[in-house]
């Protein structure tokens, strides 16, 4: 659990670090940490590497996988699950985009909150479906939802479904039992299914508690609740994902949408969530708190330094840098220029920012911040 040397990346063909490769920039971009697996991971992993067979494995038979969930479930936010709610995926951007095709037809639309990630910007388009942009507004120092604007769009008769996104990605901030609440009312006053994101409800950073969409009893048969292991555990590359529906015909119709189409999670990922869920948990403290002091120290130093401005951010590893102080053209550029690669605001939907991913050591992170403050 050694945070301050992560493994050396060059070489590995990582998404992250081929950006920029040959270049002198710092990637701090897409969304995955520097960190080491937990050692249970690893182990497990070379384990079932060693049995030597990785023949197919239908995730729904994977019983300890489906168990780990539901232990995780419980022990996180205190949500009592059954294990036929689980619908495996290969990731959440399958995963609302399958929600696009069971839910809406041609001429419907989607809501979406902005900025927003990428990918989640790009699903109704995908589908041939109208986006419906909601925006999120700074409130007492904080990132929340335009409740009036959700309330407007969702009362049109063609929005069918809202993609929500919580925690919110990129401006950190954990939806307040009020404000899901909020959004419950709103989604069944206009019949609108809830598709919520929630791949990084497990790094919440504050002393607030997550509450699944799919715990919500007013709107559990209307919901769709997207997690994995993933952001939590840095293993993205294993491409594994689960959807929680707890509704029947819900949820069958989520799993004819990827039919064909969308492929198993594979065996491994299965595996590296079985033993996430159940056998790191003093490997997950303890990387919560090397994040909070590095979105600490990172907070204080982008607004020490002229031009830029960064709230707090509740959860995840991500900070949302308001550039707009800076009276450039293109952030992007100025951040590259002085060897830093972030993730561009344009893609989120606002040119005047930028995203750092703060999930690495924090002297990868001084060297960022001391090349930004040049």
């Amino acid at each position: 659990m050694n945070f301050d040397n992560p493994p050396n990346r060059n070489n590995t063909f990582s998404f992250k670090w081929e950006k920029y490769k040959g270049k002198d920039i710092l990637p701090v971009w897409v969304a995955d940490t520097e960190f080491a697996v937990a050692k249970p991971i690893s182990d497990t992993l070379k384990q079932r590497v060693d049995n030597a067979a990785l023949g197919y494995t239908l995730p729904a038979q994977h019983s300890d996988a489906s168990e780990a969930i539901k232990h995780w479930c419980l022990q996180q936010y205190n949500w009592q699950i059954d294990t036929k709610w689980i619908v495996w995926t290969p990731g959440v951007v399958p995963a609302f985009n399958m929600a696009c095709k069971a839910f809406c037809e041609p001429g419907d639309a989607v809501i979406v909150q902005t900025p927003n990630y990428p990918p989640l910007l790009a699903a109704p388009e995908i589908n041939q479906l109208e986006k419906v942009a909601v925006p999120t507004i700074m409130q007492n120092g904080r990132w929340i939802i335009d409740f009036e604007a959700l309330e407007t769009a969702a009362a049109r008769e063609e929005c069918k479904l809202f993609i929500m996104c919580n925690p919110m990605n990129p401006v950190g901030s954990v939806l307040s039992k009020q404000e899901l609440d909020r959004i419950v009312d709103i989604c069944n006053k206009h019949s609108v299914m809830l598709c919520s994101d929630e791949i990084h409800c497990d790094l919440i950073l504050e002393n607030k508690k997550h509450i699944p969409a799919g715990s919500v009893a007013r709107i559990a048969d209307n919901s769709i609740t997207l997690m994995a292991a993933s952001k939590t555990f840095n293993v993205a590359g294993l491409g594994t994902s689960f959807a929680i529906i707890p509704d029947a015909k819900v949820r069958a119709n989520f799993v004819k949408a990827g039919m064909g189409i969308v492929p198993w999670a594979n065996v491994l990922g299965l595996e590296a969530t079985k033993v996430a869920f159940t056998q790191c948990d003093d490997w997950y403290k303890a990387q919560l708190d090397y994040l909070r002091k590095n979105r600490d120290y990172l907070v204080e130093a982008i607004n020490n330094i002229d031009g830029l401005s960064a709230a707090t951010p509740d959860a995840t590893f991500l900070l949302w840098v308001d550039a707009s102080g800076l009276g450039v053209e293109n952030t992007q550029k100025w951040c590259e220029e002085k060897g830093v690669g972030p993730s561009p605001g344009i893609d989120f939907g606002n040119k005047h920012f930028f995203r750092i991913n703060y999930g690495s050591s924090l002297s990868f992170l001084q060297d960022v911040v001391a090349r930004l403050s040049k």
